[in-house]
Order: structure tokens, then sequence, then C-alpha cells
């Protein structure tokens, strides 16, 4: 997708396209419980603005779910984030609703947790809220960091960064969320394995929900405000990739290979999912399947489904999984 494209996608988002002052006392007056001089940051320009301010993006902190046949909106390809928590319903989180809000704070059982996707790395990640013996809660900063979503927590306006779910800036510099071991699954598979579970239903906001602000992203040759190192191996930028630990697995070989049994790991590749960064709307988007992540015992492994330059950039130093020859 060229610039212009992703422009308009960021005026649908209710952006303007731009990049911040790279210096702390600029963001002070809108940070002003952020403390700036503790940071893991080398270099302030990493850090750029998408357009939104602080909010801009409106997090979801109050939610209601319905019950799995009383959802009728939802097309089966479309994609959900699934959270199983044992001894509480199985909840889907529709990324229809994610793409405009970008983070979920809920609580499952007596998990509390914060369902999150940036669309604009595909990273689609669940971690429990509690720190230090606190229950946080998120919001969406409107920062960027190598094209990723920065959050921020209300309690101490820390940032975080939410590909790594580690703190990068403030009082919770360096700490590092748990991250539970969810998955990207279309609509259909959740559903005929949790005919008794939950989905979320629409959020009471102004939003164009089951459209596509970045048509044809995936398919497009550079990523958004992102000016990093791309991929190794001729891997491109947009591609999918499983990230799992500081190890990834490209589509392309998950496809091929629909099985791959590696470094005690197992993971599947089922077709059907569709991409929610394709089409106009998410439920016509190409099959980019579902993967699933399981240990030797077949439990489910914490993981990610990111596109190739998000890992390249946040683990520059990590393992590329490729087939043999």
């Amino acid at each position: 997708m060229r610039f212009a494209k992703l422009a308009a996608a960021a005026v649908a988002l209710g952006m303007t396209v731009s990049a911040a002052n790279a210096d702390p006392s600029f963001w002070k007056h809108e940070w002003p419980d952020t403390d700036f001089a503790v940071t893991n940051i080398e270099n302030w320009v990493e850090i750029m603005s998408g357009g939104p301010p602080k909010d801009g993006i409106p997090a979801l902190d109050e939610v209601s779910f319905i019950a799995v046949d009383d959802e009728t909106r939802l097309a089966d390809p479309e994609p959900v984030i699934t959270v199983e928590i044992e001894g509480s319903e199985p909840r889907a989180y529709p990324i229809r609703y994610l793409t405009w809000h970008e983070i979920v704070n809920d609580t499952i059982g007596d998990v509390p947790v914060a369902v999150t996707f940036c669309p604009l790395c595909n990273s689609g990640i669940t971690f429990d809220r509690r720190v230090d013996g606190k229950t946080l809660s998120f919001g969406v900063s409107g920062k960027l960091r190598n094209s990723d979503m920065v959050m921020y927590d209300r309690q101490t306006e820390s940032w975080w960064q939410q590909a790594i779910g580690t703190g990068i800036v403030g009082h919770f510099t360096n700490t590092e969320l748990t991250q539970l071991p969810t998955w990207m699954e279309s609509w259909r598979e959740f559903k005929e394995r949790n005919p008794d579970g939950l989905v979320m239903d629409t959020p009471p906001w102004p939003r164009q929900y089951g459209r596509n602000p970045y048509v044809g992203y995936d398919s497009s040759k550079k990523p958004f405000l992102y000016n990093g190192e791309m991929p190794p191996h001729g891997i491109p930028a947009l591609m999918r990739v499983v990230r799992v630990g500081d190890r990834a697995w490209t589509f392309e070989r998950l496809r091929n290979e629909a099985t791959i049994n590696e470094e005690g790991i197992s993971l599947s590749w089922t077709s059907g999912q569709a991409s929610a960064l394709d089409q106009y709307t998410v439920a016509e988007g190409k099959d980019v399947g579902t993967v699933r992540v399981r240990d030797a015992s077949g439990n489910d492994l914490p993981h990610d489904v990111m596109f190739a330059f998000a890992f390249q950039a946040f683990f520059p130093d990590g393992s590329w999984m490729l087939a043999d020859g």
C-alpha cells in the first residue's frame, strides 16, 4: 500500500500522520506524571506519533459479552483473539473491534487481562495485568516505536512496548508483563469448538466496525512509519511470522508444511481465517489461516503472529526458523 492510502487510513481512525518532536520535554504537557528520566530508550527519535493524542484511540475498560448462539454480525472467516482460562467460559475478542480500540482491559475469573492488537504490526497479545502486586489498566498512548503501539498504564503513566510487553519509559521501565497462551483464529473455529462460549459484544462507540481502515496493508512492501532494518533472507517485510520467544517461523513455511515440530514446539496451520488488513470488509480478507502453538504435551504456548519487520526490529538477534535446504 502506498503512503497516501495509509494516510487515509490514519485519518479514518481519527489520526493525522505526523512525527512527534523527539524530545520528552515536548511531551511533558501531555504526560506530566510520566518519569522520562527513567527509560531504556537510547534515542528518542525511535518514538514517533501516529497522530492521535493520548487516548485518541480509546481502549475499552467495560465490555459486555453475548452467547455464541446470539452472535449474528460476525462472518465465519473473521479473526478473533481467543482467551481460554481454566474455570471460565472461553471468550472471543473480535479483531473488527480491536482494530479501532487496540486494548481491552477485562477480567476473566480472577485473572485481570489486557487483550491487545496493533494493526500496524498485526501483533495480537494477551497480558496478565498484575504487576508487583498491583492490577494495572492500560490505554493507548498514540505513540509508535518501530511501527508498534506504545501502551501506557494509568497507575503510573509508564510507557510499554506492546510487541514485547516490556516497560520502556517511567516507573515500570524494564518490567515485563506476563504473556498468556492465547491465539488468533477464525470465528468459525472458535464457535465450533466452544458452542457454549462467549463473544465480546459491539462496543458503544461510533466506529465502522467490520471495516478495515488499512486496506491492502499486508500486501504492501513497506511498513508504515518504520525506519528500521528489513528482514533478512529475502523475507517480505509484511509477511506474517509466528514468534515463539526469540524464534520466528514464516507463514509461507507453515502453509507448505502444515505441521512443524522443532525445538520442542509443535506448530500447526489450517486455512479459513481472513486477514484483517486486506480488503475493505474484514470478512472478505484473503485467507491467511490459523496457527496453533503447543508444547510436547499439547498445551498451548504464548506466542504472537506479527509481521516480519516487527520481529526483526524487536528481536534483531533472534532466530529465523527456515526450512532445510
